[in-house]
């Protein structure tokens, strides 16, 4: 398990400008939240959350920002990576009615576990939310479950005008929900919790190098690395993480402020 396997991407899928999908063969079962480390060979190993689950074959989803994703961007069909995982613990998927908030590429990360729900006679609604109408994606994968989609843009494109936080807190007022998930920039996730008392779960992203519990690059708060004691952490845990939401650390560890 912490050798990646090399295996050949089945298909590359352009979702918008910068962001793709990466599939690939993985028969073992991988629960919606769980991560990936990706090797791109010369080059670098990153994590990736799971964003497409089906019996033998899971992709990922990803935006090119460095120098990892945007040589993992440039690879084609048939091409070489390496895998190792999958890692951390999944979303806990209870509830009858359950409030999904994406923000960015985190409706990526999502994706998976709103499918779970509605494939277990749950009920969901999915705000998905991004700075303009161009960079939205999964609309179209999430409307065939059949949930409640709501739109936020920046810039009032499409759907409501505004980021996807100031949509769910409108949300939250309206209806009521067994749980919030979320995934998405840290800071939209510290005011999502700070703003509802419903059970909570979000999907946290950090340096990691072993993604098994050795190097410590992950570590958060008082001692939990995002890698084993993560991805996913509930609303009780999050509050007592001084860090959560405020500063993550770089590869050298120094503290860089959202």
């Amino acid at each position: 398990m912490n050798i990646p396997k090399i295996t050949k991407i089945l298909e590359v899928k352009n979702e918008v400008k910068d962001i793709k999908t990466i599939t690939f063969n993985h028969p073992e079962g991988v629960d919606p939240g769980q991560f990936f480390m990706i090797w791109i060979p010369g080059v670098d190993e990153i994590p990736m959350s799971v964003s497409y689950i089906d019996k033998d074959v899971k992709g990922i989803t990803f935006r090119k920002v460095g120098d990892a994703t945007s040589a993992l961007y440039k690879l084609k069909k048939e091409d070489r990576i390496g895998i190792r995982g999958p890692y951390g613990n999944g979303f806990e998927l209870q509830g009858n009615h359950i409030l999904f908030v994406g923000g960015g590429t985190g409706v990526a990360t999502l994706a998976p576990a709103v499918e779970y729900v509605v494939k277990n006679k749950s009920s969901a609604t999915v705000i998905i939310g991004a700075k303009t109408k161009n960079e939205l994606f999964f609309e179209d994968r999430l409307e065939k479950c059949g949930v409640t989609i709501l739109i936020s843009t920046d810039d009032g494109s499409k759907g409501f005008k505004g980021s996807a936080t100031d949509l769910a807190q409108d949300i939250l007022k309206k209806e009521n929900f067994d749980s919030v998930l979320t995934c998405g920039p840290e800071v939209m996730m510290k005011i999502l919790l700070d703003s509802t008392t419903i059970p909570f779960q979000a999907s946290l992203e950090r340096y990691m190098k072993c993604a098994i519990g050795l190097c410590g690059q992950c570590c958060i708060g008082e001692g939990l690395r995002v890698c084993i004691d993560g991805p996913i952490f509930d609303g009780k845990t999050l509050k007592n993480i001084q860090d959560f939401g405020v500063y993550r650390r770089d590869s050298a560890g120094r503290k860089v402020r959202f």
